[in-house]
């Protein structure tokens, strides 16, 4: 999808720079950056989701692991 996007000349020409000196092209830098942008939205809804098993009392253990059960290997 193209879009079209109003940035400071100084902006894109110092971006530019930081592209060419990563080998690659600011609209990979800026595609790069969204993807990261919107997958912490996802990580988020991962953390809430642990959070929210972590807090169901099925999910824990019945008492404290020692250091040696904590380390033991199957």
């Amino acid at each position: 999808m193209n879009v079209t996007l109003s940035i400071d000349d100084r902006v894109v020409a110092k971006a530019r720079r930081i592209a060419a000196a990563r080998g690659t092209t600011l609209n990979q830098l800026v595609s790069d950056h969204l993807d990261e942008l919107t997958r912490g939205d996802d990580m988020d809804a991962v953390v809430r989701e642990l959070d929210a098993m972590w807090s169901e009392r099925k999910y824990r253990s019945s008492a404290p692991w020692s250091r040696e059960e904590a380390h033991q290997r199957s």
